[in-house]
C-alpha cells in the first residue's frame, strides 16, 4: 500500500512501514497458537517501536491501522506529534451498513451462515471492488493490487486470522469516547484526506474529526477506500505541506 509514498517522505523523514502480523510479509502464526485482536497488533507495533528507538512519532493510519494507530494514542499520548488519516475511521459516522452488517451479525452470533457471509470479503471480487468502487477511472488502478491482496489471503490458515480480526472489530468501537476525549485534551495536528467514493468508510466519517479538532485539515479527493493507488500525488502533496506545517516537521525527523 505505501511502497510509492515511503520513498516520497524518505528525502525529509525517517518512514517505518511495518507489516501487521498475518498480513503482507510479515509472520502469520496459525489462529490457533496467537490470539489476532487489535489490543495484540498495537501491542506488537508498540514493541516493535520500542526496540527501533522510536519514542515519538507522526503516524499515518488506513483502515485497520486505525483502531490500532488510535490505541497507541490513547496508550501513550506524548509519543503522537501527527496524525494523518487516509479512509481510517474513528467516529460511528462514516460506517456503511451495507459493508458493515455481516460483520456486526458475525461478532453476534457464529453460525455457518454468518461466517459464510462475512467470509465473501475474502473473495477475489470483493478485493477488486474495494479496489475500484469509486474511482473516477478505474484503469488507473493496476490489478495486481486485488491479485495481491488475494493471494495473501489465501495462504492455507489466513481465513481464520482475517476471522478472528473481523469477530474482533467491534471493541474499537467503544474506544471512540476515550479517542475523542484525547483529540480534544491533546489537539494533536491532524489531517484527514479521504477517498470519497469510499464505500467502506464514507466522507462523514472524514468530517466528524472536526466535532473534536476544529483545525482539522480535511480534504475530500476523488477516489476510493485505497486512495494511494488512484491520487498518490495529490495525497504526497498534502501530506508533505502537512507534516512541514506540523510539530512532526519541525526540528525533528518524523516517523
Amino acid at each position: 500500500m505505501f511502497r510509492h509514498l515511503v520513498p516520497a517522505l524518505a528525502d525529509r523523514y525517517h518512514v517505518i512501514a511495518p507489516d501487521h502480523l498475518g498480513f503482507g510479509l510479515s509472520d502469520a502464526p496459525p489462529a490457533d497458537q496467537f490470539d489476532y485482536t487489535f489490543d495484540a497488533l498495537a501491542g506488537l507495533t508498540a514493541a516493535l517501536l520500542d526496540k527501533l528507538g522510536v519514542s515519538r512519532y507522526a503516524m499515518y493510519v488506513q483502515d485497520y491501522g486505525a483502531p490500532i494507530g488510535w490505541r497507541l494514542a490513547l496508550n501513550d499520548p506524548g509519543a503522537i506529534t501527527a496524525i494523518i488519516t487516509q479512509n481510517g475511521n474513528a467516529y460511528e459516522a462514516g460506517f456503511v451498513d451495507a459493508f458493515w452488517q455481516v460483520v456486526w451479525d458475525y461478532r453476534r452470533e457464529q453460525t455457518p451462515q454468518t461466517e459464510k457471509a462475512v467470509r465473501q470479503a475474502l473473495t477475489l471480487d470483493a478485493i477488486k471492488w474495494q479496489y475500484l468502487t469509486g474511482v473516477p477511472d478505474p484503469t488507473l488502478i493496476s490489478p495486481e493490487t486485488w491479485h495481491h491482496d488475494h493471494a495473501l489471503v489465501s495462504r492455507p490458515g489466513n481465513d481464520r486470522i482475517q476471522l478472528d480480526l473481523f469477530l474482533d472489530y467491534a471493541t474499537n468501537l467503544p474506544l471512540y469516547p476515550r479517542l475523542h476525549e484525547y483529540l480534544r485534551a491533546h489537539r494533536p495536528p491532524l489531517l484527514a484526506v479521504w477517498g470519497k467514493g469510499d464505500e467502506i468508510f464514507t466522507p462523514a466519517g472524514a468530517r466528524a474529526f472536526a466535532d473534536d479538532l476544529p483545525d482539522a485539515r480535511i480534504h475530500l479527493l476523488d477516489g476510493g477506500h485505497f486512495l494511494l493507488e488512484s491520487a498518490l500525488d495529490d495525497v504526497i502533496a498534502l501530506v508533505r505541506d502537512f507534516l512541514v506545517g506540523s510539530s512532526a516537521g519541525r526540528g525533528q525527523r518524523g516517523t
